[in-house]
């Protein structure tokens, strides 16, 4: 069954392109959810229109992410980590500490969308990733300090 797609679908294809699926995922996945239409000659017209649309969109949502990234780029987070002899971290950062820290400067980020190779297990000064939009990527600095235990 030949579709056109009305969104961009991963492993499939854009916005705008007329694709081969079968009819069972046609019919049952991508006409339901609206990200997709049947290739008739009507339909086939209204590939522009459906492109336009994609880019007005897309075009939005970078700009409101370039806004989020000026203002997450201004902050600096820091995250109290238990440590032991050495200043040896007991447990780690990781992005799920990242979403919590941003959440409590005011900025709900998915924590998949904060990029790092490993877990933080040292004490330092890092610079975190954070994929915004397509081409759009936030650094935030991250202070990783011992917490100090009160007697």
């Amino acid at each position: 069954m030949k579709v056109i797609l009305k969104e961009d679908v991963e492993k499939l294809g854009q916005a705008g392109q007329v694709i081969d699926v079968a009819d069972g995922f046609g019919r049952n996945f991508l006409f339901p959810r609206n990200l997709a239409i049947p290739a008739l000659k009507g339909n086939l017209k209204s590939i522009d229109v459906i492109k336009r649309q994609k880019q007005a969109k897309d075009n939005k949502k970078k700009r409101e992410a370039e806004k989020i990234k000026d203002k997450i780029e201004k902050l600096s987070l820091t995250a109290e980590v238990l440590t032991g002899d050495d200043d040896k971290v007991f447990g780690s950062v990781t992005t799920n500490d990242i979403a919590e820290l941003l959440a409590k400067q005011g900025f709900e980020i998915d924590r998949r969308k904060i990029v790092l190779d490993e877990p933080l297990k040292a004490l330092g000064v890092y610079t975190i990733n954070i994929k915004l939009a397509h081409e759009t990527t936030a650094q935030v600095k991250l202070w990783v300090v011992k917490k100090e235990i009160q007697a």
